[in-house]
């Protein structure tokens, strides 16, 4: 057994001083403050004075980062992207895949596969994330708002193709990135729910009906909010209208800056709200590396000063989760406990998981923080 302790520990829906957690075989055994907790005899203890604890960040939307690609096939690019991920307080992610040629797509699928339930089966992965699902960015998206996807790659909905997709990923797809206004689109996303996938609303160019209708369909989460979307029009307020205005449908953003105006991300965060809004990273190969030309799928991508081009057009993020906790504690003048919430219990619920909370029972994924955000340590499954 072992016991974490610091000055505060976020639920993140509770705040609890001088907080002790006791982890036994990589689960929260009890939990509290240190006054209410006992230390057992023998326990091993890691405090962490002057510190806060909170669960370990969840990305539902991550391409790559150290130089590689969640597609690629090199053996050592998943590791790679994990110990990244790891040293940015996040504890578990979705790879997320880009519209690439049906081969390529169905190969990768097969292999993230093979990831996930090899970390199921016991790998312990020590210091690394968890893959716990895959996040289908195309190919079922909107020409219009394509962003840099190649648009030779992009195909028209079916559930033909969506079970082929479904078979090669063995059942683990969790998000399905969709445009609702595209022919075919509306069986596919009903098709998805039925099998417990969130749906995301995406690289569309879909009217408030069109939008409207899909989340009646099932849909129930959006996509980069704002980016590769039809703009807001006070007339025509299109998707944007119904992800802003239905309290039922979680949405995630960019929140580097870059994707969106701080300004921008204040606003979202006050329309949304502290139990909807999401943060991802949307990186790509590049985060945590220096400027230069990176992959995207089958692209390659400019970086320069963190900002992510490709023909001109912004390609993915270098941006980590911790950046964006505090990002969004300076854009919006959250608290570190809100900010925590919108990368831990908020992507697990949209996810529609029991994780991104800590509580006895849970698995101990915990990121341990200063209290301005900083990652001082990630703990996975206890170690």
């Amino acid at each position: 057994m072992i016991a974490f302790s610091a000055d505060v520990l976020f639920t993140p829906d509770e705040r609890i001083e001088q907080a002790r957690v006791l982890v036994e075989d990589g689960v929260i055994a009890r939990m509290g403050s240190a006054e209410a907790v006992a230390l057992p005899a023998g326990c091993e203890e890691a405090h962490f004075p002057g510190a806060v604890l909170a669960p370990g960040f969840l990305d539902l939307h991550i391409h790559g980062g150290a130089g590689h690609d969640v597609m690629e096939a090199e053996p050592a690019a998943l590791p790679a992207v994990e110990a990244l991920l790891c040293r940015h307080g996040v504890a578990a992610y979705l790879p997320t895949t880009v519209t690439a040629p049906m081969d390529a797509t169905l190969a990768a699928l097969d292999r993230l596969a093979q990831a996930i339930e090899t970390r199921l089966a016991g790998d312990t992965g020590a210091m690394r994330a968890r893959p716990l699902g895959i996040h289908l960015e195309g190919p079922f998206i909107s020409h219009a708002k394509r962003g840099v996807h190649p648009p030779e790659c992009i195909l028209r909905p079916s559930l033909a193709t969506f079970d082929r997709l479904w078979q090669a990923a063995r059942g683990h797809i969790r998000v399905l990135t969709i445009a609702p206004e595209v022919e075919g689109a509306m069986e596919v996303v009903r098709a998805a729910a039925q099998r417990g996938v969130c749906v995301s609303l995406g690289h569309s160019d879909a009217s408030l009906e069109d939008a409207r209708q899909a989340i009646a369909a099932g849909a129930r989460h959006a996509t980069h909010t704002f980016n590769a979307m039809r703009p807001l029009d006070h007339r025509d307020p299109g998707i944007l209208g119904a992800v802003l205005t239905n309290d039922g449908v979680s949405a995630d953003i960019i929140a580097d800056g870059i994707h969106l105006a701080p300004a921008t991300v204040d606003l979202f965060l006050r329309v949304k709200g502290e139990q909807r809004a999401v943060l991802i990273s949307d990186a790509i190969s590049a985060a945590g590396m220096p400027d230069g030309a990176y992959r995207l799928g089958a692209m390659e991508v400019e970086v320069r000063a963190g900002k992510c081009s490709y023909h001109g057009k912004l390609a993915g993020s270098v941006l980590t989760l911790d950046r964006a906790v505090r990002n969004v504690m300076n854009f919006a003048n959250y608290s570190l406990q809100q900010a925590v919430r919108l990368v831990t219990a908020n992507p697990a619920r949209a996810l529609g998981i029991p994780a991104g909370r800590l509580q006895p029972g849970a698995r101990a994924d915990l990121a341990v923080l200063s209290p301005a955000g900083e990652v001082i340590r990630t703990v996975v499954g206890g170690q």
